[in-house]
């Protein structure tokens, strides 16, 4: 019987940017990447996130991005490579202290926005990724985009990794993500995200734009938080892959 797990990036909610139902969504997926200030968030609201995923027995992921607050974390930065590697460590011992403080553990790291996207292709920054993960806790499994570059540098590194796919973003034949600049790149209608959720868990390929079909060999489903409609996506996927008999599971240890 498959399994597969189904994720949510949360904890990026502030008093003026509210952009996700974070209670709503942790009822749903089986690990949560919480915001770990950088791109979104604050720290009360990071806690608040993180407790109730402990409470509900949501295993919990680091979500570090670029220091890009005012776009979300969305733009890339072209930054060196000991400057990621510090702004990394970081976040990642911020997330860790405050999952502690409710009583959770931090079992993996999944990068956001622009740094996912670009260490899905650049070696020099999934090295610095790499290494800040190392120096913080070597345990942490990496989740990111299935086939992406920084899969294989940190297997290179000893690090434990899960491929992961996207339930509410559009593919270019070459498995990369399509621009959120672009028509189409983010999807919203929950039947036709639950069916390419089920055909990637079943027969291991997804949809291209451009109609042909992918490849994809993925542990982790992701609906953004921040998506419209992203609950209603997130519950439709679970119920469409259950009914299929297929497993929803966390991929990394709580």
């Amino acid at each position: 019987m498959a399994t597969i797990d189904l994720n949510s990036d949360l904890g990026e909610n502030v008093v003026d940017r509210i952009v996700s139902d974070d209670a709503s969504m942790l009822d749903i997926v089986t690990s949560a990447n919480v915001s770990c200030g950088f791109h979104a968030g604050s720290p009360e609201g990071i806690r608040e996130t993180l407790a109730a995923a402990v409470a509900g027995g949501v295993v919990i992921g680091a979500h570090p991005g670029y220091r890009d607050y005012e776009n979300f974390g969305r733009t890339k930065v072209d930054i060196d490579a000991a400057t990621l590697q510090a702004h990394v460590e970081y976040q990642l011992g911020a997330i860790i202290g405050l999952t502690a403080a409710v009583d959770g553990r931090v079992a993996y790291v999944k990068p956001h926005g622009a740094l996912y996207n670009t260490i899905a292709r650049d070696e020099r920054q999934s090295k610095a990724v790499v290494a800040a993960i190392r120096a913080i806790d070597p345990s942490l499994v990496l989740l990111g985009l299935a086939g992406g570059v920084v899969l294989d540098v940190a297997e290179r590194a000893g690090l434990a990794v899960a491929a992961e796919a996207f339930a509410d973003r559009a593919y270019q034949p070459d498995g990369q993500l399509v621009s959120r600049t672009e028509e189409g790149a983010v999807l919203h209608d929950p039947t036709a995200v639950a069916e390419r959720m089920v055909r990637l868990a079943a027969d291991g390929v997804i949809r291209a734009i451009d109609g042909t079909d992918v490849a994809v060999s993925a542990q982790s489903i992701c609906v953004h938080g921040d998506s419209p409609g992203s609950v209603a996506m997130a519950a439709e996927t679970k119920r469409l892959l259950q009914a299929e008999g297929i497993t929803i599971a966390p991929f990394a240890g709580a």
